[in-house]
This record gives structure tokens, C-alpha cells and sequence, in this order.
């Protein structure tokens, strides 16, 4: 048995979510409620359904297509110890990212052990709040120009946010 996430909902098969076809897990929770944000209904923190990280991992591992998994939400780090447990289910298999109203700076400062632990298994990370005053439909897996596609592994090795200079 692994660690119990609560979700607001999956989707099997992503092309919108991150480079290559993607499975996406929406986790249920969020503390920024940015006004105009795509995913409102995944805010209320008792809303959603709970299933166990192996079950999650599981799912995903069925299907041999899947390039990629993305942790988006609600706000994936608020789960980071059961996104963790999905990320160790994988075993390395599929390519992560995240999506997270917090700034890779911010995530830094977090108290969370697994905050930090998180990080360290993603490849991608759009960071920072959606800010609808900055909306931008052509930006590739970002909707607000502020908001930042992060190259993770390069990110922690300098200890600063490196962009992915493929979606800049």
C-alpha cells in the first residue's frame, strides 16, 4: 500500500500538458486560488477523491505510449510526500513535471522534506502563480507570461531557476 493522494481527476492520454503524450493526475487542493485559473474547482482542499499512489502508478504503467507524467492541480506540492510515492512507484520510467502556483524560489523555502525531494525527480516545472492580467493561449504548457518552464535537474545543480530554453 502506498501513500493516499487526494485528486481531483486524471487524464490518460495528454498532448496539452507537457512535452510527448502525457498521463496527468489533478491534485485536489490549492492555497492561491488565482482569480481566473483554469482549474477552480480543484481548490477546495476537502474536495476530490482519494486513491492510493501504487494504484496511481499502476494505471500509468499500463500503458507503454505514455512519454511523460505531470503532477498539475490544485497545487501538486501540498501532496509532495504522495507525489513522491508516485514518482518511486515509476521507478524512473516516465519523464515528470509539475505545475505549481509557488516559484521555484519559494518551493526552495518550503519546510516540507518532501517539497525538496519532489524537485529533485522532475525534469520540467512551470512555476508561478497564474496572473489572468498577463494571459497569454500562445505560450506553449503556460497560460500567464510570468510563469516559467524550468529546467529542474539545472535549476538545483546552480541553486537558481534555469529556463528551459526549448519553451521560452
Amino acid at each position: 500500500m502506498g501513500k493516499t493522494l487526494r485528486v481531483a481527476g486524471t487524464i490518460g492520454e495528454s498532448i496539452v500538458d507537457g512535452p510527448g503524450l502525457r498521463y496527468v493526475i489533478f491534485t485536489q487542493g490549492c492555497p492561491h486560488a488565482c482569480p481566473g485559473c483554469h482549474n477552480p474547482e480543484t481548490h477546495d482542499f476537502a474536495g476530490g477523491t482519494e486513491i492510493d499512489s501504487d494504484v496511481l502508478a499502476a494505471d500509468i504503467l499500463k500503458n507503454p505510449l505514455l512519454s511523460g507524467v505531470t503532477f498539475s492541480g490544485g497545487e501538486p506540492f501540498c501532496q509532495a510526500e504522495a507525489l513522491c510515492a508516485v514518482a518511486d512507484a515509476l521507478g524512473g520510467k516516465k519523464r515528470l513535471m509539475a505545475y505549481t502556483g509557488y516559484t521555484f524560489e519559494q518551493l526552495l523555502t518550503l519546510p516540507d522534506p518532501f517539497v525538496l525531494r519532489l524537485l529533485s525527480q522532475l525534469d520540467l516545472l512551470v512555476d508561478g502563480r497564474f496572473v489572468e492580467a498577463e494571459r497569454n493561449i500562445s505560450l506553449r504548457f503556460r497560460g500567464s507570461e510570468n510563469q516559467r518552464v524550468l529546467d529542474v535537474p539545472a535549476s538545483l545543480a546552480a541553486g537558481t531557476a534555469v529556463w528551459d530554453e526549448t519553451y521560452r
